[in-house]
C-alpha cells in the first residue's frame, strides 16, 4: 500500500503539455513540474514558450519547449518527436492546445469552423495516436489528459456567447476521450477529460471586456471564476498513481455552473 504522498508524487516522470506557454497549459504544467515531472511544453510563439520554460526553471522544475504548429501534421509529427528525444518517453499526454472564435450560427465563417476543428478536435486525435503508438502502447503505460470545456456540456443561453464551433469542438473532445479510454484501457493507458468553467485568459479576455465576466459570476454557485490555482488538483489527479483506475470521465472544474444549468 502506498501513502497519499507516494500516489501523487510525479518524480521520475515525464509530461507534454500543449499549449503550455500561458494559461491554464502553464498552470497544469507547473503543477506536474511541482510534483517531480520533467516537461516539455509546446505552444506556438517561442518568446511565451522561452518565458514559461524561464519560469518554470526558476521554481526548480527540469523543462524545455518546443514550437510547433499544432494544427498541421507535420507540426504534431516534429513535437512528438522532439518530445521523446528529450525525455526519452511520455509519460503523461497533456492535450490542451485550442482557439475559440465568436460569431452567431448563421454568420460563423466556415473557414473559421474549420480552424477550430483542425485545433481543438483533429490536433488531440493525432497527437494521442502518435504519442500512444511511439510512446505509451509500447511501454503499457500512460495518462492522457484533455482540456475540454463546460461548453461541450451544453449550448449558450440567449444573449450570451455565440461559440457554435467550439462548443461543438469541445464536445467532441468529451466523446474522443471515453472512445479513447475504451481502447486503450487494455494497455495500461487512462485517458481523462477536464472541463475547465470559466478563467480570465487571454482568449477569454473578450468576453471580460463585455461585461459577459459578471454575470458568469452570477450564475456560479460558488460565486467567482476560476484562478490560476483551480486546475491543478484535477490535472494532478489524472497524471499520477492516484487515478490508476480513473479512466473515460470528464471532471467539470467550474464552480458548480454545470450542475445547476
Amino acid at each position: 500500500m502506498k501513502s497519499v504522498n507516494q500516489l501523487f508524487d510525479l518524480s521520475g516522470k515525464t509530461a507534454l503539455v500543449t499549449g503550455g506557454s500561458r494559461g491554464l497549459g502553464f498552470q497544469i504544467a507547473l503543477a506536474l513540474g511541482e510534483q517531480g515531472a520533467r516537461i516539455v511544453l509546446a505552444a506556438r510563439k517561442q518568446n511565451e514558450l522561452d518565458e514559461a520554460v524561464a519560469q518554470l526553471k526558476a521554481q526548480g522544475i527540469e523543462a524545455s519547449a518546443v514550437a510547433a504548429d499544432l494544427s498541421k501534421e507535420a507540426g504534431i509529427a516534429q513535437l512528438v518527436a522532439q518530445a521523446i528525444e528529450r525525455l526519452g518517453h511520455i509519460d503523461v499526454l497533456v492535450n490542451n492546445a485550442g482557439a475559440t472564435w465568436g460569431a452567431p450560427a448563421e454568420d460563423h465563417p466556415v473557414e473559421a469552423w474549420d480552424k477550430l476543428m483542425n485545433l481543438n478536435l483533429r490536433s488531440v486525435f493525432l497527437l494521442s495516436q502518435a504519442v500512444g503508438k511511439q510512446s505509451m502502447i509500447p511501454r503499457r503505460q500512460g495518462r492522457v489528459i484533455n482540456i475540454a470545456s463546460i461548453t461541450g456540456l451544453r449550448g449558450n443561453a440567449p444573449g450570451t456567447m455565440k461559440t457554435i464551433a467550439y462548443n461543438t469542438s469541445k464536445a467532441a473532445v468529451l466523446n474522443f476521450t471515453r472512445a479513447l479510454a475504451g481502447e486503450w484501457g487494455p494497455h495500461g493507458i487512462t485517458v481523462n477529460a477536464i472541463a475547465p468553467g470559466f478563467f480570465p485568459t487571454r482568449m477569454t479576455q473578450a468576453h471580460l471586456d463585455k461585461d459577459e465576466g459578471v454575470s458568469l459570476v452570477d450564475r456560479a454557485p460558488m460565486q467567482r471564476l476560476g484562478d490560476e490555482d483551480d486546475l491543478k488538483g484535477a490535472a494532478l489527479l489524472f497524471a499520477s498513481e492516484a487515478g490508476k483506475h480513473i479512466t473515460g470521465q470528464v471532471l467539470a472544474v467550474d464552480g458548480g455552473v454545470s450542475a445547476v444549468l
